[in-house]
């Protein structure tokens, strides 16, 4: 706890300072961010940092893996489809970014435990279930290297992720008026390379 508190003060006597004025703009006037991005609990990929955005820019929402689980209304605790509900209701986005990355332990434990999801305890292995579909969309290539078939699964996801985004109301009727555009990201921790997918084709390329 010290060391947080110590990031705490440095963060009060340097940086708070500096954004003062966009604090009391945001509180005065509420958060306007035109970009949600739906990222993964993984503390080494941090959206504000990869995207270098200032308070109140991006909302963002995290889950393991960085899932956007099916549309459904089914009275149960939905926590990521809260925020995207609200996203899409209460702010005027113009983006919504699925961000995967690299090396995503959730992925590994699919990939190792998905004929045992019970092995992974009470609710990851039931909330990673949600990969199969994305598992399903991929060719059976046996002989593929592990790192390979990990990678083939991140890109899989965040497609299968998006095209879960869409089966929101809320989500659909913003991309069918043009005044949102999904995009899906993935971030490369061990040379930081971002990589996007191409709307078009479903490749990962780099960013510009």
């Amino acid at each position: 706890m010290q060391k947080l508190l110590e990031g705490y003060r440095a963060f009060r006597a340097e940086e708070y300072p500096q954004n003062a004025e966009r604090y009391a703009e945001l509180v005065a006037s509420g958060q306007d961010p035109k970009t949600m991005i739906i990222g993964c609990c993984d503390s080494r990929v941090q959206p504000t940092t990869i995207f270098h955005t200032e308070p109140g820019e991006v909302f963002i929402v995290r889950n393991v893996a960085n899932l956007v689980p099916p549309y459904a209304p089914d009275g149960g605790c939905h926590g990521t489809s809260a925020a995207i509900e609200y996203a899409t209701t209460a702010l005027d986005l113009e983006r919504i970014v699925v961000l995967g990355h690299s090396f995503c332990g959730g992925v590994a434990a699919f990939l190792k435990h998905r004929h045992d999801p019970e092995a992974v305890g009470d609710f990851i292995g039931a909330w990673m279930a949600g990969l199969e579909a994305a598992h399903a969309s991929l060719p059976d290539e046996p002989d593929l290297a592990p790192e390979a078939r990990q990678r083939r699964l991140e890109h899989a996801s965040i497609r299968t992720s998006l095209a879960n985004l869409m089966k929101f109301p809320t989500v659909a009727a913003r991309i069918a008026s043009k005044r949102t555009v999904l995009v899906g990201a993935h971030f490369d921790i061990a040379d930081g390379t971002l990589y996007v997918c191409d709307a078009q084709d479903g490749a990962f390329r780099p960013a510009g």
